[in-house]
């Protein structure tokens, strides 16, 4: 017997790293799921955009700044499932932006170093992200 498919997420997520080399996070906050937990910045690809496009808009709604499909590059990406679906999420670096990240959206920011990430309890999903991370920084 085979389990129901699930419905397939698309979420873009983007590395913000600083000129120190330190990873922006983003801690989730109370009342959605998996609250409490430090993520990569982004969110929902919607029909018709791409992921760079989501990106440049979260990026804006999230976090005040504004950035340029030139200045994402394409990482590496996640796939998970979790109980009610299955979540593809491409990772972009991005080292230029315009503004100062504020938490609009979330409980808090963090700048992190790639070696420090593992310290901080992530959704399922990004824990793979963070040693890829950790060799390119």
């Amino acid at each position: 017997m085979t389990a129901e498919p699930k419905p397939i997420v698309l979420v873009a997520a983007v590395a913000l790293v600083d000129v120190d080399g330190r990873v922006l996070i983003a801690k989730r906050p109370e009342g959605k799921s998996l609250a409490g937990l430090w993520e990569f910045p982004g969110g929902k690809v919607e029909p018709g955009e791409t992921p760079e496009a989501a990106l440049i808009r979260e990026l804006e709604e999230e976090l005040g700044i504004e950035t340029w499909s030139s200045c994402l590059a394409p990482f590496t990406f996640a796939s998970h499932t979790y109980e009610t679906f299955h979540l593809l999420m491409p990772l972009f670096v991005c080292r230029k932006w315009q503004g100062t990240p504020m938490a609009r959206e979330h409980d808090a920011l963090k700048w992190v170093r790639a070696q420090q990430l593992q310290d901080y309890p992530m959704p399922p999903a990004d824990i793979p992200l963070v040693a890829m991370l950790r060799d390119l920084l």
